[in-house]
């Protein structure tokens, strides 16, 4: 369920939420200067919690590279294949259960390394892009797609109390460790050495996704998938109220972070 990439200015729907997800996707390709003309395009990617896969079959097709995706699931690793090969992209495309904090390649392997909306799962963020930095290759581009809390002020050590309490009770329903702010990434990839690196909140380019995700959970339709679905995916839904609230009180961040691979 990634967010998609809607205009604030604009007044037309924001219902077609597989249209917005692909503007997502090339948004992010465009911030990080991989979607110019002039920059040599990926060969190889890798798809870091890659959920079922979505992104990195859209990847590959759009440049004709060769795409791995990693994620802890083996159901979604499972799906993913399925869906690759139904889409008859078996070929370019593949996916494998690992783990983003050891994953199971030699360094300086992909051209772009892709996390979309997965950076908020891990536990050990230094870890986690230390990780990305090691597998990326030479002159290649890391792209950070993630949630994030807002950064502290100079003057504070901590969020307030009552940001804490809200953060604990989002991360308790989607069951999500601590979250780090854009800065707190930034640093990180600092301290990797790597280049060009560069952020942007674009939490309002996302804020129409969740209201807009709770209106199609009212539906008839909506309602019977949902109580259907298992108690982990109803507490979730009802978690997204607070999202929400969230957004709308500048503490969670839409992140996106990209950087480059010293050559």
């Amino acid at each position: 369920m990634h967010h998609g990439f809607y205009d604030p200015d604009s007044t037309a729907s924001v219902s077609d939420h597989r249209a917005a997800q692909i503007r997502m996707i090339e948004e992010s390709l465009r911030f990080a200067n991989v979607s110019d003309v002039s920059t040599k395009w990926p060969k190889s990617i890798v798809d870091v919690g890659c959920g079922i896969g979505g992104s990195s079959r859209y990847l590959a097709k759009k440049f004709g590279a060769t795409s791995v995706g990693i994620t802890l699931s083996p159901v979604q690793a499972q799906r993913a294949n399925a869906l690759a090969a139904a889409q008859g992209l078996a070929h370019k495309v593949s996916f494998q259960v690992a783990d983003a904090l050891e994953q199971p390649f030699s360094d300086g392997q992909f051209d772009l390394v892709w996390s979309m909306e997965s950076g908020e799962h891990m536990p050990d963020k230094a870890k986690f892009v230390g990780e990305l930095a090691r597998v990326a290759a030479p002159g290649g581009t890391i792209i950070i797609v993630t949630w994030c809390h807002r950064n502290l002020d100079p003057e504070e050590e901590s969020l307030k109390p009552w940001e804490q309490d809200l953060l604990k009770r989002i991360c308790d329903a989607y069951y999500l460790p601590a979250w780090c702010s854009i800065a707190d990434y930034v640093r990180l990839l600092q301290s990797q050495s790597l280049q060009d690196i560069k952020s942007e909140d674009w939490s309002r380019f996302v804020a129409p996704f969740w209201p807009a995700v709770i209106r199609s959970a009212l539906t008839w339709k909506g309602l019977t998938s949902l109580l259907s679905s298992g108690q982990k995916t109803i507490k979730g839904a009802l978690a997204m109220p607070l999202m929400i609230e969230g957004y709308k009180k500048d503490l969670i961040k839409f992140a996106i972070i990209t950087c480059r691979k010293p050559e």
